[in-house]
């Protein structure tokens, strides 16, 4: 079993990603067990553009192959907001409970309360990218929370696939919300991906079983 940097200190991201990865053989380390390793810079304008700085930096002051997430809610009425500002959308100090305040606010009146969770993954290693990869999960936000699971913006936000059944995320199974979220199929589209490449290839550098 190989080492694999999950670079994030988001405990609710590590539960998510981590069930997966780990069924497909890799030992699974968290940003907790590098105590010194400066941030990451999360500038860019796109999700995919920060889960690829995140991927390079950690893999880069690790020694170790590291996958990065980036993710977040685009909100239709509000130009696609909070975006790439998710996790800071009620400042750089907010905690959850803070950003789903504001984003109440910000929808107060608004008809249209379509939404997305976009989450972009990048897998690097030795200075190079391996592998790229998103997934989306298309809903409505509720108008108020609802349910105590999940983490960020899951109590307001209700998925349009049947299953959920009008749930918000908060309110399903995490079994249940990983077969339907950005985040699963961002992890099955991952998982697929080294399932293609060669030995040699991104398969290989990132200790992942030979296809």
């Amino acid at each position: 079993m190989s080492r694999l940097l999950v670079a994030t200190t988001n405990r609710g991201k590590l539960a998510e990603l981590g069930p997966l990865l780990a069924a497909h053989g890799w030992e699974l380390v968290g940003l907790d067990a590098f105590p010194g390793v400066a941030v990451a810079r999360e500038d860019a304008d796109s999700f995919a553009g920060n889960a690829r700085a995140k991927a390079l930096h950690y893999a880069a002051a690790t020694g170790l192959p590291a996958l990065a997430d980036d993710s977040g809610l685009e909100v239709a009425a509000l130009g696609g907001a909070p975006g790439v500002r998710s996790a800071r959308y009620a400042g750089p100090e907010a905690d959850d409970a803070a950003n789903r305040a504001r984003l109440l606010t910000a929808l107060a009146g608004a008809a249209d309360r379509r939404a997305r969770f976009v989450c972009a993954l990048c897998l690097a290693r030795d200075g190079a990218v391996l592998l790229e990869v998103s997934g989306e999960c298309r809903g409505t936000i509720a108008a108020a929370p609802r349910g105590t699971g999940g983490f960020g913006y899951d109590p307001l936000f209700v998925c349009d696939d049947p299953s959920a059944a009008g749930r918000t995320f908060a309110e399903l199974s995490r079994e249940e919300k990983q077969r339907i979220s950005h985040r699963g199929a961002a992890l099955r589209a991952l998982t697929a991906a080294l399932a293609r490449a060669p030995r040699s290839g991104a398969g290989a550098a990132a200790g992942g079983p030979a296809p």
